[in-house]
């Protein structure tokens, strides 16, 4: 399995935020998101920087932090069929595992995840048609294997709530797991679009969300 990264930070986005927790970085993406703030994490965005780790040598780095929370993300982790096992052994040392994921794959024997992190992209990522299968998004809204969900949208403009509400429509959302999050790498972009960001989530009552990470540390790595 190809890694891109392994470092432990604050998580910055979500329900979670705040909570010290290990990341798992997997390297290779199925979509090319033109705002995308992990390039070297994906082969189509002409990265694809990482080393080969076997599921145990990624459990010995991720055990050297004694950490309680575990965030897998990329890249797309559901491209990979070890992903799998890999939660299986994150599971049986008692840890916490948020999946961060675009949506557009499932696995199958996938077992339980404490947090379901489903970002859909909308269509100012300018990824294409294969942003959305409409499919794998219902699994991820009805599946039983998720102890809790939260919908992550990077929104740019504020049309891009009509899209968001077309696309969740058949999904039964609840408003309080949609996540509203400001486009940007840039602390002073993205204190500017979440001031008008936080009025849209107070009129459709959605979830304001914050990155603390790039509040704190700029669009660096590792953090």
């Amino acid at each position: 399995m190809q890694i891109s990264e392994i470092f432990y930070s604050i998580q910055g986005e979500g329900k979670l935020t705040g909570i010290p927790s290990v990341f798992i970085r997997v390297t290779g993406c199925n979509l090319r998101c033109s705002w995308c703030d992990t390039p070297y994490a994906s082969w189509n965005a002409g990265g694809g920087q990482g080393n080969e780790m076997t599921i145990p040598q990624i459990m010995s780095e991720v055990m050297k932090y004694r950490p309680s929370h575990i965030v897998l993300t990329g890249g797309e982790p559901m491209m990979f069929n070890e992903t799998v096992q890999l939660i299986r052994d994150l599971k049986n040392a008692n840890l916490h595992v948020t999946l961060e994921t675009a949506g557009t794959l499932w696995l199958a024997d996938l077992p339980p995840i404490d947090l379901g992190s489903i970002s859909p992209k909308l269509s100012n990522s300018s990824a294409g048609e294969k942003r959305i299968n409409p499919d794998v998004l219902r699994k991820f809204a009805t599946s039983d294997l998720f102890l809790d969900r939260q919908w992550k949208f990077v929104i740019t403009h504020e049309r891009d709530i009509s899209e968001l509400q077309e696309l969740i429509k058949p999904l039964n959302i609840a408003p309080s797991d949609i996540l509203l999050m400001p486009e940007g790498t840039d602390p002073v972009l993205l204190a500017d679009r979440s001031r008008w960001l936080v009025e849209l989530c107070k009129h459709h009552n959605y979830r304001f969300c914050p990155r603390l990470h790039v509040q704190l540390y700029g669009n660096k790595r590792g953090i």
